[in-house]
């Protein structure tokens, strides 16, 4: 029996060689591919940002040391795959990690690629350290690598990652596509306006308001790649009006997640030849200033989480389809989120809203508010339409518990500074992370210090089990620690969540090799597989 199944295997085998040698034979060179983004991106350096307005498009000019395999839709652990690194390899107690490098690798400018690279990136720019005289402006994933300790390079081709502890989902964090290589020799400042990488197309301009072009990279140290000879962004702020465009065939992509669910429904119907792909949108979720009164008082912040009405908010913006969760993107696309069991034992998520309101009431009335004295409030949010929609209900909501908000939309290229620098009272803000593992999302939006914790939460108690869960090699005990932490999230009103998207990215039939990668929206733009069949 047992030697059936290795015949078995053995075949299946065979078959997959072959049919990739046959996909391999039937790819085409050449050609432009055209997209279309909802916006010009705040810059081009990708370490500096916080938002896929940057990921995107530039995804494509750098490399990782590792990354997810771009031709998988769910990453995980066991989709990572080589990069910039050979391999890799842990030492016995876990707390260092090493990475042999490709050699003959160029920057785009025809430095060469080195370890003293891969130490700038992390040691000098991402954590500070290394006295170098440019530094990054923004820097808002230095909480990912808070456990780094040190990096030592061995010749030009080995660098090894010293940690305080050991944390095995490292190399989850390492494999996004916010976790590029920098070059040494480039200022952060040139990184943010014609940045330089190593990967399959280089950048060529961006024009404010009007488009971003990339061509393709012909000493790329993958010989046989990228196929297509340049990629072209056009930029188009009003989504109707890009999204019919991608209809009539002005496009061979839209945007990453651009689409709505009645937005993919409407493609569907219009253009039924597009391929359309779901995937994990951000999270949309209820934002307030700690650190300003009256938001300063937990029985406030409790209050407006009580009066959160998620399934009419899921079922007005999506027909029932987006999704209820906590702080981890649920299932089925998300590994380490709520169960719709689980779900059932969190505060605040229960069905009887108007029960939540009463209970809201109180706490505003014991805190002075009511009918008589309502409290007036500014609610900030993205100039974009998945934004100002959700920001729109929310203020409908809060005026069930004596709170009366205005809507003040800002600039998409100035949102993310604005909130991290605390310059707003109540926002409502959507949160994707650049990974679907627990060490991206606590230590990125909930952790002390860290610039994209935006409501400044920040308990000590909390911080311990960060810990205790990175530092788990049990996956599944892992899991029931994680549930837990994000009930407390939630229960805490940290970053209270309203609903996480379903979103769909839309190709045309005729472009090939780009596969959406399903739990996260920053991994699968690498572009160098995808290539255009007409």
């Amino acid at each position: 029996m047992y030697g059936k199944k290795l015949a078995v295997v053995a075949a299946l085998s065979l078959f997959t060689a072959a049919l990739g040698a046959n996909v391999a034979y039937a790819q085409k060179s050449g050609g432009v591919l055209k997209a279309y983004h909802r916006g010009t991106p705040p810059s081009g350096s990708i370490h500096e940002e916080a938002t896929n307005s940057t990921l995107t498009p530039y995804m494509p000019v750098m490399n990782n040391l590792v990354m997810y395999d771009q031709s998988i839709a769910i990453n995980s652990l066991d989709t990572i795959v080589p990069d910039l690194a050979k391999s890799w390899s842990w030492s016995d107690d876990k707390l260092n990690l090493t990475f042999k490098l490709r050699e003959g690798v160029k920057w785009h400018d025809g430095k060469p690629f080195t370890s003293a690279d891969v130490k700038c990136t992390w040691w000098d720019l991402l954590l500070g350290n290394g006295g170098r005289k440019y530094k990054l402006r923004k820097n808002p994933r230095k909480a990912w690598y808070k456990n780094l300790k040190g990096v030592t390079t061995n010749g030009d081709h080995e660098v090894t990652f010293e940690f305080g502890r050991p944390q095995p989902a490292i190399l989850t964090l390492l494999a996004s596509g916010y976790s590029p290589v920098y070059p040494c020799h480039v200022s952060p400042k040139k990184m943010r306006t014609a940045p330089i990488g190593t990967g399959p197309f280089k950048f060529v301009k961006l024009k404010q308001n009007e488009s971003v072009k990339f061509t393709k990279n012909t000493d790329y140290w993958k010989k046989d790649r990228p196929y297509l000879d340049a990629i072209e962004w056009t930029i188009i702020k009003s989504r109707s009006t890009r999204v019919l465009a991608f209809i009539a065939g002005k496009f061979d992509m839209t945007f990453n997640a651009d689409l709505s669910v009645p937005l993919a429904q409407d493609v569907r119907a219009q253009a039924p030849t597009a391929v359309c792909e779901r995937v994990m949108g951000a999270s949309i979720n209820l934002i307030v200033n700690q650190a300003k009164p009256p938001f300063d008082n937990a029985n406030i912040r409790k209050a407006m989480v009580l009066t959160l009405d998620r399934k009419s908010a899921i079922q007005i913006l999506s027909k029932g389809e987006n999704r209820m969760g906590g702080a981890m993107s649920p299932p089925p696309q998300g590994v380490w989120g709520f169960t719709p069991e689980f779900i059932k034992t969190v505060a605040g998520f229960g069905p009887d809203v108007q029960a939540n309101r009463v209970e809201a009431r109180k706490l505003m009335e014991k805190e002075g508010y009511g009918p008589n004295n309502r409290l007036k409030v500014e609610v900030s949010t993205r100039n974009i339409a998945s934004y100002r929609d959700p920001a729109v209900l929310l203020i409908d909501y809060m005026k069930e518990i004596y709170i009366d908000g205005t809507l003040k939309t800002i600039e998409t290229s100035n949102w993310h500074a604005t909130v991290a620098r605390k310059d707003y009272m109540v926002g409502l803000n959507a949160t994707a992370v650049g990974v679907d593992d627990p060490d991206a999302n606590f230590f990125e939006n909930y952790s002390c210090g860290s610039q994209r914790n935006y409501t400044g939460y920040c308990k000590p108690e909390m911080e311990k089990l960060f810990v205790e869960q990175s530092m788990m090699s049990d996956q599944k005990a892992r899991a029931k620690l994680v549930l837990q932490i994000d009930k407390r999230l939630q229960e805490d009103a940290a970053r209270p969540i309203l609903y996480h998207n379903q979103n769909f990215t839309c190709k045309q039939a005729y472009v090939k090799g780009f596969v959406a990668h399903v739990n996260s929206l920053y991994n699968g733009w690498r572009m160098e597989d995808v290539w255009l069949d007409k």
